[in-house]
């Protein structure tokens, strides 16, 4: 596995597939050809049939700027390694091509190429979470004791800026009103559900804390505001909400969210390697799924919880994901995503409860989960996978047809 560097990215929403990979390929493709007269870039698949709306292209061009680009969309047609591909060509002033490059924007913010070069090393030697666990069992350690063995010495001084992205998110979102951008004028909602749950009691007072977080880090990725990909922009509401909440009422320090943030992004690396965290690659399963699977550890381990509680967890954010689909309304980050990471959220917290209720024994392992997710994506029909072509963002299409 590489470096849990990759799970967290410190960058801008609305998308870390759909925006900050294709900024990443750009500025590769770029760097190597710096002086010609113009580019075209292909955009495939879901690339295409949401690009707008995540802003792909405005992406590309401000990289590229002030050198011209054309781009051409075709949202019907799919690459067989992975649905968000793009090609670029570099044009010379006697309009030849000089360069050609076809990447893959697979989750994340992570780039491939067509030789499947990813863009980090790999420096873990385990895959899978059976192996994980049994290297802590036997020397007594914790997952994020395993994550500090094979990550170099500068990882606590990373996380801490990601913990401090996060938390800035935060209090952006609960302090910025108005309609969010694009066609649907979506209002925020942020803001009003913190002031309403600051009124309540108790229990509903929490729950609507949880809620109120979320939304803040969801509506800022929206807005294309600063966020940490957990482990994608479209899922970024998730861990930080759970996490800041436990900051605030369970009155844990910044140090063990630390930990617990190296413990979930070895949650987020199991799944990205053995399955996918690309909503366009396998639905929102593998973005809230995964972020929600994330967060599920990362409280557990905050709530006391050894390891095998802190795998359940997990499996139990995940599992009770599967099959859910990417179905973006009008191909923005928006409905239903941004209600997706509130719910992730809360239900994080209720499978912290339920693991720390149980000794950790189980039916069903975190990686026979992923292995279930992975394939339940691939089974899915393109238009559930970020093409906005079904589901919700269907009904929306047919409502506008009708006026």
């Amino acid at each position: 596995m590489e470096s849990i560097r990759e799970i967290y990215k410190i960058g801008y929403g609305p998308s870390s597939s759909h925006t900050m990979g294709p900024k990443k390929a750009a500025e590769i493709f770029l760097k190597k050809n710096p002086d010609v007269a113009s580019f075209r870039v292909a955009l495939y698949g879901s690339l295409a049939a949401t690009g707008k709306g995540h802003l792909t292209d405005l992406a590309i061009a401000n990289t590229f700027a002030p050198i011209p680009v054309e781009f051409n969309w075709n949202p019907s047609v799919f690459l067989p390694f992975h649905p968000n591909a793009l090609t670029f060509e570099a044009i010379g002033s006697d309009d030849a091509v000089r360069d050609i490059w076809t990447a893959y924007s697979v989750g994340g913010g992570t780039i491939v190429d067509d030789h499947h070069i990813a863009e980090t090393k790999l420096i873990y030697p385990d895959s899978g979470m059976d192996n994980i666990m049994k290297w802590c069992y036997q020397r007594g350690k914790s997952i994020w004791e395993y994550a500090a063995e094979y990550e170099s010495a500068d990882l606590w001084d990373y996380l801490n800026e990601v913990w401090k992205v996060m938390q800035d998110a935060i209090l952006r979102g609960l302090d910025t009103e108005g309609p969010l951008p694009g066609e649907l004028h979506y209002p925020r909602k942020a803001s009003a559900y913190y002031l309403k749950a600051r009124n309540f009691k108790s229990s509903m007072k929490k729950r609507g804390m949880i809620y109120a977080y979320a939304l803040a880090v969801s509506e800022e990725n929206a807005s294309g505001g600063q966020i940490v990909t957990a482990p994608t922009c479209g899922a970024c509401g998730v861990m930080p909400s759970v996490l800041y909440y436990m900051k605030k009422f369970q009155k844990i320090s910044d140090k063990k969210i630390l930990k617990a943030l190296a413990t979930a992004g070895i949650i987020g690396n199991i799944v990205k390697l053995n399955a996918s965290i690309s909503g366009a690659d396998v639905g929102c399963q593998g973005e809230v799924g995964t972020a929600c699977a994330m967060a599920s550890a990362a409280a557990t381990q905050l709530s006391g919880g050894g390891i095998f509680q802190v795998e359940y967890a997990a499996e139990m954010g995940l599992e009770h994901h599967l099959g859910l689909t990417c179905d973006p309304v009008a191909g923005l980050v928006q409905v239903p995503c941004i209600e997706r990471n509130a719910f992730a959220a809360a239900r994080a917290l209720n499978h912290t409860n339920y693991a720390m209720l149980s000794d950790g024994r189980h039916m069903i392992s975190f990686d026979k989960v992923v292995e279930t997710m992975a394939q339940t994506g691939h089974d899915l029909p393109n238009l559930y996978k970020e093409t906005s072509k079904g589901g919700l963002a269907h009904f929306h299409g047919l409502k506008k047809s009708k006026h």
